[in-house]
């Protein structure tokens, strides 16, 4: 199944464990498990669903922000994990919207809602302390969009977070000193507060393009590390601090570039 979308062309191909993969232009988005959706494929996927695990007890509701939609693969899993939770989706591609509701389609009455805004534009909307954690996970072409990892931008998202919110970030670098996500790092901490870093080694050691996790809150993040070394391959945990190090936070007014991944990389 395949359809046009603003980002270019969109398919869902079943997998041989009953899976299915969206894909938009080839380039992997979203796994996604219709019968079990706390059934997370992605490794960096499971990573921010530890995060979510950490936030409050299973069946309890909480508050979640997506900034960016793809596949809904963490939405579902909130869904079925803390039914009755509030869950708002900023994703302006309505196009992409609509073929994974026809082909993935959500849950009935699973509490989430789709805004077909840009994550900027969208949370400008959000009510202050209303949210648990906001997740932002969106990509243009394989590149993270500027303008949601600037100090503007989190302002914003520590605005609509409660005291004890996380703040989450999937980006990707594997660039020779890992400028980029030592810089939002330096963002993230200069404007929300600390946390930790969950990358592969060979990520972190600039010797490879994968994930890079940041997880940021005013309060003093739970432990990850065991999680961390479940993951295959494992995954590392570190101070947000020691990955910002002497960095500069992130500015609207800058001007800067996103890394964006070799052609292929998040192909299979």
């Amino acid at each position: 199944m395949e359809r046009k979308v603003a980002g270019g062309t969109a398919t869902v191909e079943a997998e041989p464990d009953g899976t299915f993969v969206l894909r938009v232009d080839g380039s992997l988005q979203s796994q996604v498990d219709l019968a079990d959706p706390t059934h997370l494929g992605f490794e960096y996927v499971r990573r921010i669903g530890d995060v979510l695990d950490l936030v409050a007890p299973r069946r309890q509701p909480i508050s979640v922000v997506h900034v960016g939609g793809a596949g809904f693969t963490l939405a579902r899993y909130v869904a079925v994990t803390r039914p009755r939770s509030r869950q708002i989706v900023l994703e302006p591609d309505e196009d992409l919207t609509e073929f994974v509701r026809e082909t993935l389609p959500l849950p009935k009455r699973a509490g989430i809602k789709v805004r077909g805004v840009s994550g900027r534009a969208g949370i400008t909307d959000l009510y202050d302390d209303s949210t648990d954690v906001v997740i932002i996970d969106a990509f243009v072409r394989e590149a993270v969009p500027p303008n949601l990892v600037t100090a503007e931008f989190v302002a914003h998202c520590a605005r609509i977070l409660r005291p004890t919110g996380l703040l989450v970030f999937n980006l990707i670098d594997g660039t020779a000193g890992l400028g980029f996500v030592r810089r939002v790092a330096a963002t993230v901490r200069a404007g929300l507060g600390d946390g930790v870093v969950l990358a592969e080694r060979k990520v972190l050691r600039g010797k490879g393009f994968g994930n890079v996790v940041l997880v940021a809150s005013a309060q003093p993040v739970p432990p990850l590390e065991a999680s961390g070394r479940r993951a295959q391959p494992p995954y590392e945990v570190l101070p947000l601090a020691d990955l910002a190090g002497k960095a500069q936070p992130l500015t609207d007014a800058e001007g800067f570039t996103t890394p964006a991944a070799p052609a292929g990389t998040f192909g299979r």
